[in-house]
């Protein structure tokens, strides 16, 4: 599972989730300015109050840094859309 700490006022935030719905990746979203208690979460998970700060459960992996996020859930998450394949052949009617 999935979790990003962050506030809708951090411009940094809000390019992680941008990214992250273009991607299709899901996320369980913890706003911290909503609720006191989850900033006593964050930091004891990560140490500080910095977000955005990704939590992945399944994968034992946590981190900071808008760009890394993104780089992590492209590389491990986003949804593999179809592409359409090429071939060097032509049709007849085409040659």
């Amino acid at each position: 599972m999935l979790t990003l700490y962050y506030k809708a006022s951090c411009p940094f935030c809000q390019r992680v989730l941008g990214e992250a719905e273009n991607m299709g990746v899901q996320m369980n979203l913890k706003d911290i300015a909503s609720d006191e208690a989850l900033v006593d979460e964050l930091i004891e998970k990560g140490g500080k109050r910095m977000v955005p700060y990704l939590v992945d459960e399944d994968r034992g992996v946590q981190m900071y840094e808008s760009g890394d996020i993104i780089a992590y859930l492209e590389e491990h998450y986003k949804k593999k859309t179809g592409t359409t394949q090429f071939s060097n052949n032509v049709c007849e009617s085409c040659e």
